[in-house]
C-alpha cells in the first residue's frame, strides 16, 4: 500500500507564544459582597469553582506515575496513558505502522503481518488542544518558492483526532495529552484499515473488551500494544471448505473476534535521505509525488527508487571515494523469528548474507546480515525498528518480502518478511518436476534436510531482494542462451539466470547426460542483482536529484552496452515474450522441447517416486497435476512469441528503437511447436496406468483443458489486433494476421487433407476454434460491457478492424473444405457436419 505524506510546514499554524498559553497562578475566586455566585451557577457557597484548562504538571503527573523518555515521554498513571509531546516535535512527520500480534484462528492472517500504515503529525490547535492529522504527500514545493503557498492551499490534511491539553511539561516546552481512549478505541490511523474490517465483516468495537496492554517509548519510536474486540457477523474471512458461514470459529461461536495489535509510531528523519530518481532500466520499487517550482514550464512527477540509506562513516568517506570497501554507518540486519524451526534458521540466515557479494559492488562490506533473535526482553518482534523474517504456521504455499519506507525520500525503514510454513511443499514440487530427470535427490516425497535447506535459502534470498527494493526481473533468464543451460562448466559458474529476482526456479533444460550438479540447477545472486544493487546503493553524496540522474544514466548506458546480461525485462505483464514467469533461455521453443523430454522421463517414474506406505494415490495425483502444469507453462511460454513485441527501455543516448517485433522466424517456429506438441494430441500425457488411479472420467481431461485454453489465448482479440497493428507499424517485418490465422486453421484441420479420422481431443479442439471465431464475430453484449468496465489503457476496438474480416474469411474457407470432406469414420463425419452447422450460424446468426 502506497503511503504518501505532505511536506508543507505545519509549525506556522500556531504562532502564539507557548508562555502565553500557560495558566496563571491558581487563585481562589470568592463571590463579591453584592453578588451570590450560587444564584448564578447552582453550587453551594463553600464549593470551589470547577477549574478548566491545563493543570500544573505535578497536579496531573503525580509521584505515582511511571514515566518513560523517548520520542515523546510517556506517562502511565492508574489506567491512563499520557503523551508528553515536545513543542519542537509538533509538525514533525511520524509513520504509524500497525501489525497483528495475535489473530483469531481461521482468519488467514498471522501475527507479524502489517495491517495498516499511516503518516501522521501532531500540531497545536485552538482552545488548548492538540490535533492529529493523517497526512498525504501528493504535491510539494520548496518553502522558498512563491508557488509553495498555492500548494499549501490546495492540500488540507484531515484532522483525525483532537486532544485536550491536560497539562504542560515540567519545563513548559511540551504539552501533555491523554491518549488512552484514542488507542483503546477504533481509530483507523492506528487500528485495522477499512478494507480489513470489511474482509472480516467487523462492526462496532466492544469498548468493554478492548484495552491497552502497554505503551513503551524509545528514542526514535513508540510501541503501543492493544487488544481490540469487535462484533462480527458470519461470512467474514475466508469461506469454509464446504461453503457457507465464516471460517473464523469465533464469529460463529461468539459473534465477536479479538485481535492483539501493535502500533509502532516512528519519528521520520528530520532531513530526508537524498532521493534517487527511478529509472525503468533498473527494477526498483518506487514512490512519487508531484513537485512544483516557480520556474517550471511543466509540472514534474518525481518518481524515486525505494532503498535503504547506506552512507559511509565520516572517517571512511575518503576511503570509500578511493574505491575501498567500507562498512556502512548503519548496516542492514534481518532477525529470524524465534518461532522458526531450528534446523531452517541457518539457511534463512545464509539467504540474507548471500547479498553481501552484491553490496560489495556498491563499495560496502558487511552491509547486510541475518541474525537469530536475541534473548532480550526489551526487544519486540513487532517493533518497527527491527527487520524480521516472520514465520507463520500456515498451509499457504508462499513467502513475501514487503518493506516500510519514508514516503518523502523512499528510504526503507524496516521490513517484516512473511514466511509461510508450507512454502516447503511448493519448492519440493517445483524442484521435483523440474530436476528429477537429472538429480536423484529430487526423486522422493520428502527431501533430505540439506536439500530442503538450500531450497529455503534460495527463497530467502529472493524475498530479501524484494525488501532491498528490487522488483521481479522476469526478463533476466532470456539473456542465457539455451545451449549454455546444458554446458556444465558454464552454468555451474554463472547460474541458469542472471537474476535471483526472476521467476526462473530451476534448470529444467539440463539433460541427464549433461551431469550438471545443484550449482547449475539452482538460481543464485547473479550479474543483474549485483548491478542493480550497485545502481541503487552506490553513495554519490549528490543532493540534486537531477545531477544524480545524469551520473547514473551514463553509468547505465555504458554497463548495458558492455554486459547485456544486466538487462531488466520488467514484471512480465506486457507482450514481450522475453519477459515471462517460470521460463528459461533465449529460445522458448528449444527450451520447452528439452523440458518436455525431461517430463516424459519423470512421468514414467512418478508412480515409483511418489509411493509411500498407506498413501491412497494423493502423492501421485499431486505430482501428476504438477507435471501437467509444467507442460502447460511451456505452452504459454511459446505462445507468447506469436504477436510478441519486444520492449527495451532506452535513453536518447542509446541506439535503436524501444519497440520492435518478435522476429518472424521465432513466431513461426512457435506456431509449428504448438501444432506438434499440443494441438496434435500429446498422448504421452494420457497415461491410463496413472489416470485410472487418480481421476474419475466424468469431466474433461487435463490435456483437453490445456489445449482449449491455449487455443483461446492464441485467438484472443488482443493478440489478433496486435498482429494486425504490428504489420503496419513494422512495415510487414512481422507475422501478419492473415498468415498466422491461415497457419492455425491449416494445422488444426490437417485431417481434411490427410483424410485421417480425428480423435476426440482433436474434435473438441476444432469445435473450440469455431466457437472462438464465432465469439469474435458475434460478441456477447453483456460480456463486452463487463470487459469494458475493467479496461485499462486505450480501448480495444476490433469491430471495425481487419480482425473481424479475417475471422469471417477463415470460417468461410473452413466451411468450403468441410463441404467436400467425406470421412469413413462415423464420429469424424458427424463432427464435420456439426461444424458446418456451427459455422453457418456464426456467419448468419439470424
Amino acid at each position: 500500500m502506497k503511503k504518501i505524506i505532505a511536506a508543507i510546514g505545519f509549525l506556522a499554524l500556531m504562532q502564539s507564544s507557548v508562555q502565553g498559553q500557560r495558566p496563571g497562578p491558581r487563585s481562589e475566586q470568592l463571590p463579591g459582597p453584592k453578588q451570590d455566585s450560587s444564584a448564578l451557577n447552582g453550587i453551594k457557597k463553600d464549593t470551589p469553582p470547577v477549574k478548566t484548562g491545563p493543570k500544573a504538571f505535578e497536579e496531573l503527573i503525580t509521584k505515582k506515575a511511571v514515566s518513560q523518555k523517548g520520542v515523546f515521554t510517556v506517562h502511565s498513571l492508574d489506567d491512563k496513558f499520557y503523551f508528553d509531546i515536545p513543542d519542537n516535535l509538533l509538525g514533525r512527520e511520524l509513520l504509524a505502522v500497525t501489525r497483528f500480534v495475535k489473530v483469531p484462528g481461521g482468519a488467514r492472517k498471522y501475527g507479524g503481518e502489517e495491517v495498516n500504515e499511516q503518516s501522521i503529525l501532531f500540531e497545536k490547535g485552538p482552545n488548548q488542544r492538540i490535533f492529529m492529522r493523517v497526512v498525504s504527500l501528493i504535491s510539494k514545493a520548496d518553502s522558498t518558492q512563491t508557488i509553495a503557498t498555492a500548494v499549501k492551499n490546495s492540500y488540507l490534511d484531515p484532522i483525525v483526532a483532537a486532544f485536550d491539553i491536560k497539562a504542560f511539561g515540567k519545563d513548559s516546552n511540551s504539552s501533555i495529552i491523554d491518549v488512552t481512549d484514542f488507542f483503546k478505541g477504533d481509530n483507523q490511523a492506528v487500528s485495522l484499515s477499512s478494507s480489513e474490517k470489511r474482509s472480516f465483516n467487523l462492526s462496532a468495537i466492544a469498548s468493554d473488551r478492548s484495552y491497552i496492554q502497554s505503551i513503551k517509548s524509545y528514542p526514535k519510536n513508540i510501541e503501543i500494544r492493544t487488544v481490540k474486540t469487535f462484533s462480527a457477523s458470519a461470512g467474514g474471512g475466508m469461506a469454509m471448505p464446504g461453503g457457507g458461514g465464516s471460517s473464523i470459529p469465533a464469529v460463529n461461536n461468539a459473534g465477536a473476534v479479538t485481535f492483539e495489535l501493535n502500533t509502532s509510531v516512528l519519528l521520520l528523519p528530520e532531513v530526508p535521505m537524498n532521493r534517487r530518481l527511478f529509472d525503468p532500466r533498473v527494477g526498483y520499487f518506487a514512490d512519487n509525488f508531484v513537485e512544483y517550482s516557480d520556474g517550471q514550464h511543466k509540472v514534474e512527477n518525481q518518481v524515486f527508487a525505494v532503498r535503504y540509506r547506506l552512507e559511509p562513516k565520516p572517517g571512511d568517506m575518503e576511503n570509500y571515494k578511493k574505491g575501498m570497501l567500507v562498512e556502512p554507518m548503519k548496516p542492514i540486519v534481518y532477525y529470524i523469528d524465534p518461532a522458526t524451526p531450528k534446523k531452517w534458521v541457518p539457511y534463512l540466515i545464509a539467504g540474507v548474507n548471500d547479498w553481501n557479494v552484491a553490496f560489495e559492488k556498491a563499495g560496502w562490506k558487511n552491509a547486510i546480515s541475518g541474525k537469530e533473535w536475541p534473548n532480550d526482553s526489551t526487544m519486540s518482534l513487532e517493533d518497527a525498528r527491527y527487520s524480521v523474517i516472520r514465520y507463520f504456521a500456515s498451509d499457504i504455499e508462499n513467502a513475501y518480502g514487503p518493506q516500510v519506507h519514508d514516503p518523502r525520500s523512499g528510504e526503507i525503514l524496516e521490513s517484516h518478511i512473511g514466511w509461510y510454513h508450507n512454502v516447503m511443499n511448493l519448492v519440493h514440487d517445483w524442484f521435483m518436476i523440474q530436476t528429477a530427470a537429472v538429480d536423484s535427490n529430487a526423486r522422493k516425497m520428502k527431501f533430505d534436510d540439506d536439500l530442503m535447506g538450500n531450497l529455503i535459502r534460495f527463497v530467502s534470498s529472493h524475498e530479501v531482494g524484494h525488501t532491498l527494493g528490487l522488483r521481479h526481473n522476469m526478463g533476466s533468464s532470456s539473456k542465457t542462451p539455451v545451449e549454455k543451460l546444458r554446458d556444465k562448466k558454464w552454468v555451474e559458474a554463472n547460474g541458469h539466470t542472471a537474476s535471483i529476482m526472476d521467476y526462473a526456479r530451476f534448470n529444467y533444460v539440463a539433460q541427464p547426460e549433461d551431469n550438471i550438479n545443484e550449482m547449475g540447477l539452482f538460481p543464485h545472486i547473479g550479474d543483474y542483482d549485483k548491478w542493480a544493487i550497485q545502481w541503487g546503493y552506490t553513495y554519490t553524496g549528490q543532493s540534486d536529484v537531477n545531477d544524480d540522474k545524469k551520473t547514473n544514466n551514463k553509468w547505465i548506458v555504458d554497463n548495458l552496452k558492455s554486459n547485456p546480461r544486466v538487462w531488466f525485462g520488467g514484471e512480465g505483464y506486457g507482450s514481450d515474450p522475453r519477459a515471462q514467469t517460470e521460463d528459461l533461455g533465449d529460445n522458448s521453443v528449444l527450451a520447452s522441447e528439452y523440458g518436455i523430454k525431461n517430463l516424459k522421463r519423470i512421468l514414467a517414474r512418478i508412480p515409483e517416486w511418489t509411493k509411500e506406505e498407506a498413501d491412497r494415490y494423493e502423492n501421485l495425483n499431486d505430482i501428476y497435476m504438477q507435471l501437467a502444469g509444467q507442460f502447460n507453462r511451456y505452452m504459454g511460454h511459446v505462445s507468447k512469441n506469436i504477436g510478441g513485441v519486444y520492449e527495451t527501455f532506452k535513453s536518447v543516448e542509446e541506439p535503436g528503437d524501444v519497440y520492435t517485433p518478435t522476429p518472424i522466424a521465432i513466431q513461426k517456429s512457435a506456431m509449428a511447436f504448438l501444432q506438434t506438441q499440443l494441438f496434435t494430441t500429446p498422448k504421452w500425457l494420457l497415461d491410463n496406468s496413472i489416470l485410472n488411479k487418480i481421476s474419475n472420467p466424468v469431466g474433461n481431461e487435463r490435456v483437453q483443458s490445456i489445449q482449449t485454453n491455449t487455443l483461446r489465448s492464441l485467438l484472443d482479440k488482443g493478440r489478433l489486433l496486435r498482429l494486425n497493428t504490428s504489420s503496419t507499424r513494422f512495415n510487414n517485418a512481422t507475422y501478419s494476421l492473415h498468415e498466422m490465422m491461415d497457419d492455425v486453421r491449416k494445422g488444426l484441420f490437417s485431417e481434411l487433407t490427410t483424410q485421417k479420422p480425428t480423435d476426440v481431443f482433436r474434435r473438441n479442439l476444432q469445435k473450440t476454434y469455431v466457437s472462438q471465431l464465432d465469439g469474435l464475430i458475434n460478441p456477447n453484449a453483456a460480456a463486452t460491457a463487463a470487459a469494458a468496465g475493467f479496461r485499462v489503457g486505450a480501448p480495444m476496438d476490433i469491430e471495425n478492424s481487419d480482425v473481424i474480416s479475417e475471422a469471417k474469411s477463415q470460417l468461410k474457407r473452413l466451411a468450403a473444405s468441410l463441404r467436400s470432406a467425406n470421412s469413413t469414420d462415423p464420429a469424424t463425419q458427424s463432427h464435420y457436419e456439426d461444424l458446418q452447422d456451427r459455422i453457418k450460424k456464426a456467419l448468419d446468426p439470424k
